[in-house]
């Protein structure tokens, strides 16, 4: 793929995160904090799908995106490794709130992803920025 194809791709992957995060945001503010805390977590995963794009990767499953993510990113040092912890936290909540029945979303839990998604964007599109 030309380069200015794949530089189009991971601004469309990331303008998606943007809009998740917006929408997250959006979400709490109406108190339906499941709703807010799966959208903060696609926000962090439609970034990583941003960085991603500059290495032809995609994926089908989101495992394999934080797997490609961690391999490529994290483990060389590239990003920090707390975002490796902040990756599996928002994943465990967005997890717990879209399919355990009796998970509940609280205002914390809610406001906790919501902060992190930020944080993690704000590092990937910094790197972006620098492509």
């Amino acid at each position: 793929m030309p380069d200015n194809e794949i530089k189009k791709l991971s601004e469309l992957r990331f303008n998606k995160a943007t809009e998740c995060l917006n929408d997250a945001k959006k979400l709490f503010d109406a108190h339906s904090y499941n709703g807010a805390t799966n959208r903060a977590y696609y926000a962090m995963f439609h970034s990583m799908r941003a960085v991603l794009a500059y290495d032809g990767i995609d994926m089908k499953h989101h495992s394999g995106i934080i797997a490609e993510f961690r391999r490529l990113y994290i483990k060389t040092g590239i990003f920090d490794k707390e975002m490796s912890d902040t990756i599996s936290s928002l994943y465990d909540l967005r997890t717990d709130s879209d399919y355990d029945d009796f998970y509940v979303a609280g205002q914390e839990e809610a406001e906790f992803i919501i902060e992190k998604a930020q944080t993690f964007i704000e590092n990937i599109e910094k790197y972006l920025s620098e492509k």
